[in-house]
């Protein structure tokens, strides 16, 4: 099958939407599939993988409390209609369609079926409902929808009409499993390991929470140890710290692919404190996936990715003292912790590519036999919605 994927967000500056377009793409290359993935890029000179193409450059635009970094103009639309012509896809697969940049470019050029998948949790956004009537004629042209989580599928549903599949962000387990190793992040009874990543300056990955926890936590277990992993100005937070928990705190800064696996591995605990705008938690299965025990705050898309077991624990989202309470709990008491790394490991493989990327391609299949953009009880009778379905939370 020949397969388009398209990105909206530069390709090369991390991010959930980019590394889940280049998991899919390497996915479905490895199975045999053509597949070549359209993305602005923030860095001309950025050492690209052969399937990607740049559209443009990327510029900076802030949006739902993060900033995207987007591409558009006769340059990109230009870009877009070559690829596409010189694709001739059998499907085309749309990442964030309504985003103005590269996805609804591809949109407006497309005559390819098109499958679309929906990332972004913002069920008040008054962009959005204000553009629906201008961009309805477009998403009409969607043969299929996904929404990554069930708050991406409402924002979706509130949004533009109709509705979508839910088939969750997946990971590559097997490259997170604990192997045992002793790293330097490694904690002890005596000094246990705090993990956050995140971006430290963008509010809602939560950070300012953690940190006010820290001494909280830092009372009952005086050696505890924060590590933050994440891009950001580390000089202007540090120095804002209480002195004690800035002694507590190592800022590692951006991380490599490797040493997260290596820190996620080496945790005793991973927090998660953010506080709005996710709608998913790619995150969480990475550090599930790695038999690091979850504690994170109790938004609806963290809650769903942990399951009924549940695989982690959730505090209020934004009470640093519940956050300290479960953290001193849950130090003080390994049983419990180890508990929630195995319910974790086995909550992981839900998300694995090997579930994740069977379900994309049944969505692919179905839209290029010429099926309609939303469940129908024909389908309900052929089995597509069994092959789509998400595991239900009891099922981890």
């Amino acid at each position: 099958m020949r397969i388009g994927l398209v990105c909206p967000y530069a390709f090369d500056v991390p991010g959930g939407v980019q590394f889940h377009v280049r998991d899919l793409a390497e996915f479905f290359l490895a199975e045999g599939h053509e597949v070549r993935v359209l993305a602005p890029v923030d860095d001309p000179e950025a050492d690209l993988p052969a399937y990607v193409t740049s559209c443009g450059r990327a510029v900076p635009v802030r949006y739902n409390g993060s900033v995207a970094r987007l591409t558009f103009g006769p340059v990109t639309s230009s870009r877009v209609s070559r690829w596409l012509e010189d694709g001739d896809f059998d499907v085309l697969h749309l990442h964030e369609p309504i985003t103005p940049s590269a996805s609804l470019m591809a949109l407006w050029a497309s005559s390819e079926p098109v499958v679309a998948t929906f990332h972004t949790a913002n069920l008040r956004s008054r962009a959005m409902h204000a553009a629906n009537p201008l961009l309805r004629p477009s998403t009409e042209k969607i043969r299929a929808r996904i929404a990554v989580s069930e708050e991406a599928r409402q924002t979706v549903r509130r949004h533009l009409g109709g509705d979508a599949y839910i088939i969750p962000n997946g990971v590559d387990t097997s490259r997170f499993t604990p192997d045992g190793a002793t790293t330097r992040w490694s904690g002890t009874p005596e000094r246990p390991t705090l993990a956050f990543l995140g971006r430290i300056d963008e509010p809602r990955k939560g950070l300012a929470v953690v940190v006010a926890a820290m001494p909280h936590i830092l009372d009952a277990l005086p050696g505890a140890r924060l590590v933050v992993a994440g891009p950001g100005e580390v000089d202007e937070i540090a120095a804002a710290l209480d002195p004690r928990v800035r002694a507590a705190t190592e800022f590692l800064g951006a991380v490599s692919e490797d040493d997260k696996v290596a820190l996620l591995r080496s945790a005793d605990l991973y927090v998660a404190p953010h506080t709005g705008g996710e709608s998913f938690g790619i995150v969480l299965v990475e550090a599930m996936a790695a038999g690091a025990p979850v504690l994170a705050s109790d938004l609806e898309a963290f809650v769903a990715v942990l399951g009924d077991g549940p695989a982690g624990l959730t505090f209020p989202v934004g009470d640093s003292e519940a956050l300290a309470r479960a953290v001193i709990e849950l130090v003080r008491h390994p049983g419990e912790r180890h508990r929630l790394r195995d319910l974790g490991l086995r909550r992981a493989r839900s998300f694995d590519w090997n579930v994740v990327a069977q379900r994309v391609m049944a969505v692919y299949e179905t839209v290029i036999e010429g099926a309609d953009n939303s469940p129908t009880e024909s389908l309900v009778r052929g089995g597509l919605l069994g092959r789509l379905r998400w595991p239900t939370r009891g099922e981890a």
